[in-house]
C-alpha cells in the first residue's frame, strides 16, 4: 500500500538523497556509451560479422579480449546505441503527460524495473554472444526507457522542500547529468577482471532495491507544489500537528480532524487565494501555447544542439587541433593524435560529475530572496515589513539564471574557437556546466510560471522537440568530416552566433515583469483610492455605525494582507 503524503512529506529528506544516488547510476548511464562499447566488444557481441564478412578490407583484428572486431560489428553496435538514446529523449512527452494524470509512483516503478530487466538481459546475452547478441538491442532500449522514468519522476519531488525547490531541482538534474560517468566507472570493475556478467547482475540486483525504495517511501498521488491548496491542507497543517509529539493513533486521528476542518472551509481558502482555483482550471494547450513556453523551447533547443554536436565531434575537433587537417599525416603525428584524443576524452567523462557539483549554483540563483517573498495562506499584520511578490521573485530569479546560462554558452563557443589542446580542458568545464545548468533553468522556470500538474507535460514536450532539433548535428558532423575536411571553425562559428538567440528568453521574461509590476501597482492604486472613497462615505454615518464598518474594514485589510491577491 502506497504511503499517505503526509508520511511521505516527513520522509522528504531520505527520497531526496536516494533520488540523487538513484539517478547517478541508475538513469543516463547509456551517455556513457563509449566505455560500455569496448566491453561488449571484449564480450564478443556482434563478432560474428566479423568472421562471416571477412575480406581484406574489412580490417578485421583480434585485440578486444581475444574476439575480432570490425567496422560492421560497430555500425551494428551503434545502432543499438541510437535506439536505446532516442527512447531516452523521445518517451519524455508521453511519460509527462502519464505523470501528470497518475503521479510518479506506478512511472517510477516501471521504470526501476526496466532498468534491473535491461541489465539482466545483458547478462544473459553475455553467456552465448554468438546466439543472443541482438538481445542488446531489448537490452539499451529497456535501458534508456528506464533511465528516463526515474529522472522524470525525480522532477516532481522537490515540490516538497518549498524555498529551496530550485536548489533540490538542480541536484536532481546535476546526478542526472553526472550519469554518464557511471559506465567509465563500471568498466574500471570490469578491467581489475571481475565478470562482465557478475557485474550485470549485481547491477540488476541493485535496481531492484530502488524498485523497494519506491513501493514503501514514495505517495500514490502527485506531490504538490507550495502554491497548490492541497500543500496547505496535507502538508503544512501536518507540520503543526507533528510539534505536538502525539502518539501515532491520536496523531492520525487529529490530522483526519484537521483535514475535515479545513475542507470545510475550501470555499474560503479560494477566495483568499485565487491563484490555486485558476491553476487548477488552466488547459495544458494554454500553457504550451503561451510565448515563455516557446521561447525556453526554442533556447533549449539550440543549447542541445550546441552541447550535442560538441559530444559527438569531440574527438574529431581534438584530432585536429593535433594533426592540423594534414591529408597525410606521419606515423608519429597519428600516434600522437591518438593518444591526446584518448587522453581528452578521458578528462571529458571524468569532468560529467562536475555536473552533480556545479548545478546547486543555479539552483541557489533561482532560490535568491524566496524566504523574503510573501507566504501563501500565512496571515501577515500591518506592523511587519512589506515582504516581496513570490511570483515575480520567481521571475527575477529566472532571468538572471538564463542570462547566467547564456553567457556561458558563448564563452563555450568563443573557447572553441581557439586552436590550442590545453585551453579546451576550459571548454571541457563550460560544456558540463551549461548541460546541466539549461535543464535547470527551464525546471526551474516552469515551477514559476505553470501549474504543478502541467510540469510533466511541459517538460516533455520541450525535450522531445529539442531531442528532434539536436538531430541536426548528424549533417553538422558529416559536412565537417566530408566538405571542411575536418575543420570545425565555420560550424563553431554559425552555431555561437545561433546561441546568442538564447538572451531572446530572458528579454522576453523581463518584459514580462514589467507587466507584472505595473498590473501590481494598478490594483495598488486602486484598491487605495477605494478605501479613501469607503471612509469619505464613513463620515456622514452615525457615530456607532461609522466605527462598526470601520472595525468591519479594518478586519477585512488585515485579512488580505495575509492573503495578498
Amino acid at each position: 500500500m502506497a504511503p499517505s503524503l503526509a508520511l511521505a512529506y516527513r520522509r522528504r529528506w531520505w527520497m531526496a538523497v536516494t533520488s540523487i544516488f538513484e539517478n547517478l547510476f541508475f538513469s543516463a548511464v547509456l551517455l556513457g556509451w563509449g566505455s560500455l562499447l569496448i566491453m561488449l566488444k571484449s564480450e564478443g557481441f556482434y563478432s560474428h560479422l566479423c568472421t562471416e564478412n571477412l575480406t581484406g578490407a574489412n580490417e578485421t583484428f583480434m585485440d578486444y579480449n581475444g574476439w575480432p572486431s570490425c567496422i560492421e560489428q560497430e555500425e551494428v553496435l551503434n545502432l543499438g546505441f541510437t535506439v536505446g538514446s532516442f527512447l531516452l529523449s523521445a518517451a519524455t512527452m508521453p511519460l509527462g503527460l502519464l505523470m501528470d494524470r497518475f503521479g510518479p509512483r506506478p512511472v517510477r516503478l516501471v521504470g526501476s524495473s526496466c532498468f534491473a530487466a535491461s541489465c539482466a538481459v545483458m547478462a544473459v546475452a553475455a553467456y552465448n554472444p554468438r546466439v543472443f547478441s541482438i538481445l542488446i538491442f531489448l537490452a539499451v532500449c529497456l535501458n534508456g526507457f528506464g533511465g528516463i522514468c526515474l529522472t522524470f519522476t525525480s522532477l516532481t519531488l522537490p515540490n516538497m522542500f518549498g524555498n529551496i525547490r530550485s536548489t533540490i531541482l538542480s541536484l536532481m538534474i546535476g546526478s542526472y547529468a553526472s550519469s554518464a560517468v557511471t559506465f567509465p566507472g563500471v568498466k574500471l570493475i570490469y578491467d581489475l577482471g571481475v565478470s562482465f556478467r557478475v557485474i550485470m547482475w549485481v547491477w540488476s540486483g541493485l535496481a531492484c532495491m530502488v524498485v523497494l525504495n519506491c513501493l514503501l517511501n514514495w505517495p500514490g498521488e502527485s506531490f504538490p507544489a507550495p502554491e497548490d491548496i492541497r500543500y496547505t491542507k496535507k502538508l503544512r497543517l501536518d507540520r503543526v500537528v507533528s510539534e505536538d509529539r502525539l502518539t501515532g493513533d491520536r496523531y492520525v486521528t487529529h490530522l483526519t480532524v484537521m483535514k475535515d476542518t479545513v475542507g470545510a472551509r475550501q470555499q474560503d481558502c479560494e477566495q483568499r487565494d485565487p491563484q490555486s482555483k485558476t491553476n487548477a482550471s488552466v488547459p495544458l494547450c494554454r500553457s504550451v501555447c503561451s510565448p515563455i513556453f516557446l521561447w525556453s523551447v526554442v533556447t533549449m533547443a539550440i543549447t542541445q544542439l550546441r552541447v550535442i554536436f560538441f559530444m559527438g565531434a569531440m574527438n574529431k575537433m581534438l584530432e585536429f587541433l593535433v594533426i592540423h587537417g594534414d591529408p597525410h599525416p606521419s606515423e608519429e603525428l597519428q600516434r600522437e593524435a591518438e593518444e591526446q584524443v584518448g587522453f581528452y576524452s578521458s578528462v571529458f567523462g571524468t569532468m560529467q560529475l562536475l555536473c552533480l557539483l556545479t548545478c546547486p549554483l543555479i539552483g541557489y540563483i533561482m532560490d535568491w530572496r524566496m524566504k523574503e517573498c510573501e507566504e501563501d495562506g500565512l496571515s501577515r499584520s500591518k506592523s511587519d515589513p512589506p515582504r516581496r511578490d513570490k511570483k515575480i521573485q520567481k521571475l527575477t530569479n529566472a532571468i538572471r539564471a538564463f542570462i547566467f546560462t547564456n553567457l556561458l554558452l558563448v564563452a563555450f563557443g568563443v573557447v572553441s574557437l581557439i586552436d590550442n589542446l590545453p585551453v579546451q580542458l576550459l571548454g571541457f568545464v563550460l560544456h558540463t556546466m551549461v548541460r546541466g545548468f539549461i535543464h535547470s533553468c527551464c525546471g526551474g522556470l516552469y515551477h514559476a510560471v505553470y501549474p504543478s500538474n502541467h510540469f510533466g507535460s511541459l517538460t516533455g514536450t520541450q525535450s522531445m522537440i529539442s531531442a528532434a532539433f539536436a538531430l541536426l548535428q548528424q549533417p553538422l558532423f558529416m559536412l565537417m568530416v566530408g566538405h571542411l575536411n575536418g575543420d570545425p571553425h565555420w560550424i563553431n562559428v554559425g552555431l555561437l552566433v545561433v546561441s546568442l538567440a538564447g538572451f531572446l528568453l530572458p528579454c522576453y521574461l523581463f518584459q514580462h515583469r514589467r507587466s507584472l509590476l505595473r498590473a501590481q501597482a494598478a490594483q495598488t492604486l486602486l484598491a487605495s483610492s477605494q478605501s479613501e472613497s469607503e471612509m469619505a462615505l464613513l463620515i456622514h454615518t452615525d457615530g456607532g455605525t461609522a466605527a462598526g464598518q470601520v472595525n468591519s474594514l479594518l478586519e477585512m485589510e488585515e485579512t488580505s494582507d495575509g492573503f495578498p491577491a
